[in-house]
């Protein structure tokens, strides 16, 4: 660790993944997303080892799809919407991730625990539509250790966004995950030349578990 003009550098996974300044994101771990994946049950078992190992050392952030009304979309959201659901009118969309729908929903497996903070978002960045950044902000955190669903799109989008704004972005290699096996290892390899990848053993191992 050095300390320059005031300012606090880690030098390693040690220093940066130290559960005093460090946060969980367990990222849209919902059902519509988790019955898509071709790696299930292996995702499942490693986040839920991961989140045992780290729950009560660090805060536990989960998030959950939230659509905004469609009459307060973006032309580009419904745009991509219709494409990713090969419609041609906006009122053949699908409500996605409805509250109360089952497509919403976290596996049984993975539920949050009284303690962990369950964050509604609108959006592909953890920090768009929400108060996280003032939360951690007032938690002194500094670094962000992302897992689950999709890897390049909110994983991908919300580590830019967490180095842009000065955190250490953290992914978990071995628990996060997408129903694109090729976007999925595409994106990893982009992170890994911006953001910190690892796998969840050399964390804990990090933190002496």
């Amino acid at each position: 660790m050095k300390n320059t003009y005031g300012v606090v550098v880690y030098e390693d996974l040690k220093e940066i993944v130290d559960p005093k300044h460090s946060c969980l994101i367990i990222w849209d771990v919902q059902t519509g997303l988790v019955d898509r994946i071709p790696d299930k049950e292996k995702l499942i078992g490693n986040l839920k080892s991961l989140k045992k190992s780290l729950h009560g050392k660090m805060p536990v952030i989960y998030t959950l799809i939230t659509p905004i009304p469609k009459q307060f979309q973006s032309s580009w959201y419904l745009y991509t919407m219709m494409r990713r659901f090969n419609v041609k009118e906006i009122s053949e969309l699908p409500d996605f991730m409805a509250p109360g729908s089952k497509e919403r929903e976290i596996p049984k497996a993975l539920q949050p625990q009284d303690s962990d903070i369950v964050l509604d978002k609108p959006a592909g960045s953890i920090f768009i539509g929400t108060n996280f950044e003032y939360m951690m902000r007032g938690r002194a955190i500094t670094s962000l250790i992302f897992t689950g669903i999709a890897t390049e799109f909110g994983i991908e989008s919300s580590a830019r966004d967490a180095s842009n704004r000065g955190f250490y972005p953290v992914v978990v290699s071995d628990c996060v995950s997408s129903w694109d096996k090729d976007a999925h290892e595409r994106s990893l390899k982009n992170l890994d030349k911006i953001v910190i990848v690892t796998k969840s053993d050399e964390i804990l191992k990090s933190i002496g578990q």
